[in-house]
């Protein structure tokens, strides 16, 4: 055998027979491969990561120099991987880039991590990091790029931070950081971009040294719990152009200098406490301004005219004391896009070719002295999404281009002047979901082009002169919620397509010229939750239909010409309101409503009678009581011996108990919230052991059957009893009198269908007592987390999330000022007989005034553990962010059925596990395994939805306004995708400019 065969065969046996010494991995790949093993993989995203290649160069997100082959870059942005921070990557000498972007990596940054002396840009933003910041990270020569946005660091921004050598970009928004913002900050020479937003600072001031940083371009410090003015030095800043301020309590005027900064495009100082007017010159030199937001401040004075007349694309000044006219120079901006001025005081008419030139989507000058006709031009580029205009001074016609306008979402123009005829076309908008018109002069008919509305969910003409029948194209709406029309001159019959609108909570007609009988199928209406017809000329009988609607609280029929007798099967119903006066009625009334609090619902109908003082006086079935009442008598004679000595016996018996903890009923004082069938001694009679079903560190609570078959339940609160919540170690911080205070506050006067309902209250000095509607199902945490479970399956437990957001979106939206709960959990959300869910407990609940600067914050932490947001228990802020996050907690008890804490979870909470179950074993092992598999994709959804609402930054948190919608579409199979940015440079700004307060 010749040597160059024996060579060859050589290499072969040894390719056989030790694969490894001819394909090994380099030293790098074997860094790279332990860095894997030391990752959850859910998602196999490294799952091309062989330990058999020769290099890690054609790795999944691993970029190596083209003539070394060492590794420069790893990127596994979005991998879904989690673990610890891989100290081992500072092995990797020529690593220069490093993101881990949006992952879940945990635990601490290691303290050392010197060794990563090539790395110029390390990105470990949105993921799980805790502990402080590591001072070593300056240690980091070629370091320029830091950001670690939306982690968990805690405690002061260390000194050493002040010593970077080459850092251009720091990001620290959306953690946990305490102290002030440093000085030191202004050492850094280099740096072009600083966010520092979203923390909960210490109350400070803005260092002046910040004026140091000549090149920087980015600057966010918005909610970092600055005061005082700002000072003059940032006006060196001459590079900048982002600048954000905003949800401070910064004061003083608006920095002079703001006009210097001719490179900004983006100025946001809404949310603080400046005063004093613009600047007034000196605008045109900021050629680059594209957006400004000065919104919600104290500013008074004129809009600058040179400021309109820059080629801006967003102008937001609304909720402040401005006044004046607004430039004409806006309308020739040609990337206008939003403008937002309402609540304030200007005046004038708005410029005639405003839209014209420029791709408006939102505009909102609610709540100023405008005056003049609506510019015909609003939607002259066909992009124009909200108009909302309500309580000005506006005259003329609504603008026949308006009905060419097809990209409306939302209209209101109501509280203005205006009249004549509504275009055709404008009813039948395809994309519109709210339609308010009301109190103006409008004319004319509503036109059957409104079929083609198909969006629509409100519809608001009250207080108009509108007249003729309401078309039959109305039953079109099939998303139709609201249907406002009093106070017009409408005729005609009801169109019998009402009964379609299977969404419809609120139909109220009362004070037009309506005639006939009410539509057959009306018990179709299964949402119905106010039905108000008052003041028509409606007749025929009222059909018994209406006592099958479970949700109707509120019925006015009353000023008709109604006739026959009341539907028996009225007496199901639970009404706040019930009006039947003015009719022909006749018959008895039933014995549920035969009560003198009633009284004043049946007067003006002759032929009506019942047990109430002054009713059916003089007729024939009056005559006929006097019978009815001996007959009574005879029977209460002959059980006379045996109610004798019952009641003696049971007259011994409270004696007894009276002897031991005597009331003084003379002494307490009753407020009552709604019409009451009971006084206060039949409440005081029955608190006693035998109907207690409830204890706690915040009373007791009994079950009290009243003498006329009613249930109620009440609560008995002492006094100076500090509150804690049961079965956790964290105190609400108020005495039980506060809790008092707030619940009969908060609970006295709101009305809502998912709002428990507080009868009235009863104080005397020592004692408080508070009487709601009884909830025979008890709370939705007691039930789903007993053995008696299984009664909830899906459908049932989608009920009551929605029953639940409906009523906290109430609170949020439509209770002003809004109402923030602060202990939203299952245990406070009650159920009814129909398993109907109610909001209680309003003992620590707070309004949040929408005119307050900042966001309130309080003494002390209020709620439950496992449904704190983990901001609010380190800020104390009260917002309705801290609503949404405990709702979402209750989202996912409702589809894990897990309690929020619980041992098994180990040092983790629900939303913890519930995240790393997922992560780690699949959506299976998260589902209660009690559902029905054949609701799944539905439970996804709304496990989605549980998990957007505790994210854990609170801007990712949607509204409740929103939740309701999203949960409304789980049934529909589709959920929505994320809202943009508005074009916006930061991400971080987030603002439901529809949920406003003057268009909310």
């Amino acid at each position: 055998m010749t040597p160059s065969i024996s060579i060859v065969f050589l290499q072969i046996l040894v390719t056989l027979l030790f694969p490894t010494f001819i394909f090994s991995l380099n030293q790098e790949g074997l860094y790279l491969h332990n860095v894997k093993l030391g990752f959850d993989d859910p998602d196999n995203v490294l799952s091309n990561w062989n330990e058999h290649d020769d290099t890690p160069c054609n790795w999944f997100g691993v970029t190596c120099d083209q003539i070394t082959r060492s590794v420069t870059s790893l990127d596994l942005s979005n991998a879904n991987v989690a673990g610890p921070f891989p100290s081992l990557l500072c092995r990797l000498k020529k690593l220069r880039y490093i993101s881990l972007y949006n992952n879940e990596i945990n635990s601490t940054l290691p303290e050392d991590l010197s060794g990563c002396e090539s790395v110029e840009h390390l990105d470990l933003a949105q993921n799980f990091l805790v502990g402080t910041l590591p001072a070593s990270l300056t240690e980091l020569p070629n370091l320029k790029y830091l950001d670690l946005l939306g982690n968990n660091f805690t405690g002061d921004i260390p000194a050493s931070f002040g010593s970077f050598r080459q850092l251009e970009v720091l990001g620290l928004v959306g953690n946990l950081l305490d102290g002030t913002i440093p000085a030191f900050l202004g050492n850094i020479s280099t740096l072009k971009q600083l966010n520092l937003s979203y923390n909960p600072f210490y109350t400070g001031r803005i260092p002046p040294e910040l004026g140091n940083l000549t090149n920087l371009e980015v600057l966010w410090l918005s909610d970092c719990n600055l005061i005082g003015e700002v000072p003059d030095t940032l006006g060196r800043l001459k590079k900048i152009v982002d600048l954000d301020l905003s949800v401070n309590y910064l004061d003083g005027p608006i920095p002079s200098w703001l006009t210097e900064l001719s490179s900004a495009e983006q100025i946001e100082l809404y949310n603080n406490s400046f005063t004093g007017e613009f600047p007034v010159n000196g605008w045109l030199k900021m050629t680059a301004l594209r957006r400004i937001d000065v919104s919600m401040n104290r500013v008074t004075g004129t809009i600058p005219r040179e400021l309109c007349e820059l080629p801006l694309e967003s102008l937001n000044l609304y909720e402040n004391q401005m006044f004046g006219e607004l430039p004409q120079g806006i309308a020739n901006s040609p990337n206008l896009y939003e403008l937002r001025l309402f609540h304030n005081r200007f005046n004038g008419s708005l410029p005639k070719d405003l839209g014209k030139n420029s791709p408006l989507l939102w505009i909102d000058v609610s709540e100023n002295k405008f005056s003049g006709e609506i510019p015909e031009n609003l939607c002259g580029k066909g992009l124009l999404e909200e108009l909302l205009m309500i309580d000005n001074l506006l005259s003329g016609e609504i603008p026949a281009s308006l009905s060419e306008c097809r990209s409306l979402l939302r209209v209101r123009l109501a509280h203005n002047q205006l009249s004549r005829d509504v275009p055709a076309g404008f009813w039948g908008l395809p994309h519109l979901s709210l339609l308010e018109l009301a109190d103006n002069s409008l004319s004319g008919a509503i036109a059957k082009t409104i079929a083609s509305a198909s969006n629509l969910s409100a519809l608001i003409l009250s207080k108009n002169k509108f007249s003729g029948p309401i078309p039959e194209e109305i039953g079109s709406l099939e998303n139709l919620l609201d249907f406002v029309g009093n106070d017009n001159q409408f005729s005609g019959p009801l169109p019998a397509s009402l009964v379609i609108l299977g969404q419809l909570g609120r139909l109220d007609l009362h004070n037009n010229e309506l005639s006939g009988k009410l539509p057959s199928g009306i018990h179709s209406l299964k949402k119905l939750n106010e039905l108000n017809l008052a003041n028509n000329e409606l007749s025929g009988d009222i059909p018994k239909e209406i006592g099958s609607l479970s949700v109707l609280n509120y019925l006015d029929l009353s000023g008709n010409q109604f006739s026959g007798k009341i539907p028996v099967e009225l007496q199901n119903l639970k009404l706040n309101q019930l009006n039947l006066s003015n009719n022909d009625l006749s018959g008895d009334i039933s014995p549920v409503y035969a009560k003198e609090m009633y009284k004043s619902s049946f007067l003006g109908n002759a032929g009506l009678c019942g047990d109430i003082e002054g009713l059916c006086e003089g007729t024939a079935e009056g005559k006929t009581a006097g019978y009815v009442w001996l007959l009574r008598l005879l029977f209460t004679l002959a059980g006379l011996v045996f109610v004798v000595g019952v009641v003696w016996f049971y007259w011994k018996y409270k004696n007894f108990k009276e002897a031991k903890r005597p009331i003084d009923k003379s002494k307490w004082t009753l407020m009552s919230f709604h019409k009451l069938g009971f006084n206060e001694y039949e409440i005081l009679d029955a608190l006693d052991e035998d109907n207690l079903i409830g204890s706690g560190s915040s009373g007791k609570v009994y079950k009290v059957v009243l003498s006329k078959g009613d249930t109620v339940a009440v609560k008995k609160i002492l006094r100076n009893v500090k509150i804690t919540d049961e079965g956790s170690d964290i105190e609400k911080g108020s005495f039980q009198e506060d809790g008092f205070e707030a619940e009969v506050e908060t609970l006295g006067k709101i009305r809502h269908k998912n709002i428990v309902k507080l009868w009235c209250c009863c104080t005397t000095r020592d004692c408080k007592l508070l009487v709601y509607e009884y909830m025979p199902n008890g709370s939705l945490g007691d039930l789903l987390h007993s053995s008696k479970s299984g009664l909830l399956d899906w459908p049932m437990r989608y009920k009551i999330a929605m029953d639940s957001a409906e009523g906290l979106s109430y609170l949020h939206h439509d209770c002003a000022p809004p109402i923030v709960h602060r202990d939203v959990k299952s245990n406070n959300i009650l159920l009814d007989g129909d398993f109907g869910a109610r909001v209680a407990d309003f003992g620590v609940a707070k309004a949040v005034d929408a005119n307050a600067k900042g966001i309130k914050s309080m003494s002390v932490i209020a709620g439950s553990c496992g449904y704190i947001a983990p901001e609010y228990a380190y800020t104390l802020r009260v917002n309705e962010k801290s609503d949404i996050y405990s709702f979402g907690v209750v989202i996912l008890e409702l589809v894990t059925g897990k309690r929020p804490v619980d041992p098994e979870f180990g040092e983790k909470d629900l939303v913890k596990w519930v995240c790393s179950t997922l992560d780690q074993k699949g959506i299976d092992h998260v589902l209660d395994p009690k559902l029905d598999s054949c609701f799944k994709e539905e439970i996804c959804k709304a496990l989605n939805i549980g998990l957007l609402c505790t994210s854990p930054l609170p801007i990712n948190r949607p509204s409740m306004r929103r939740v309701v919608k999203m949960l409304q579409e789980v049934g529909g199979g589709n959920l929505p995708k994320d809202a943009s940015k508005d074009g916006k440079l930061t991400p971080y700004y987030y603002e439901e400019a529809s949920d406003q307060g003057s268009v909310a």
